[in-house]
């Protein structure tokens, strides 16, 4: 199963053989733990639970992960058309599940920003400065006398950030057993030490 649950390191670049410049983003793998297999009959669909890092559980908790003998910090859940053979609770699923070249999607939660403005948050034009203008952040007008309300959607001042945030087809450009660490090209949402799913596209 090509999927595992990492940390955004940070980012940097590589030089390839042919000398060109690629920018990387690094994350640290820690080993994934299978913590339960879910199948159509038992749970009514197929899905593998992962697990990572360690921490301190509850009681209800550790009877939950009794099987795979962990101690999961993070836990996702990731739906499947089939179970890979040899896949059980208590596999560990490693850093070398990819290789260099995969092409992967990178699933994780954006900065959060706070309370923005409309030029902030939907890149709105300012108002003028000039004439006689006062108008100079504010966004206009948000609707006509009919049909009397605002349509859902309108764009308009709100929380900004914060968001799943998927991006598509990027490429493994390294791969570091010995620090667990992969390099991703390009950039991937979210903060430093921020949950990053890394998922093989095939």
């Amino acid at each position: 199963m090509k999927t595992l649950i990492t940390r955004k390191v940070g980012m940097t670049s590589i030089i390839d053989q042919a000398g060109v410049l690629t920018p990387v983003t690094l994350l640290s793998a820690e080993p994934n733990i299978v913590t339960q297999l879910k199948d159509p009959e038992a749970n009514g669909y197929s899905a593998v639970q992962v697990g990572t890092e360690t921490a301190k559980l509850t009681k209800s908790s550790t009877g939950h992960f009794k099987n795979s003998k962990a101690t999961p910090k993070i836990v996702r859940e990731f739906r499947v058309d089939e179970f890979e053979e040899g896949l059980v609770v208590g596999s560990v699923l490693d850093i070398d599940v990819f290789e260099v070249g995969d092409e992967v999607n990178v699933t994780g939660t954006s900065k959060g920003k706070g309370w923005a403005g409309t030029i902030k948050r939907h890149n709105f034009k300012r108002g003028r400065k000039t004439h006689g203008g006062r108008s100079y952040r504010r966004p206009g007008s948000i609707g006509s006398m009919y049909p009397q309300k605002i349509f859902k959607g309108k764009k308009m001042s709100g929380q900004m950030g914060g968001d799943k945030v998927t991006v598509a087809n990027l490429k493994v450009s390294l791969i570091d057993q010995e620090n667990k660490i992969i390099g991703v090209s390009g950039a991937v949402p979210g903060p430093r030490k921020g949950i990053i799913i890394i998922k093989g596209t095939k």
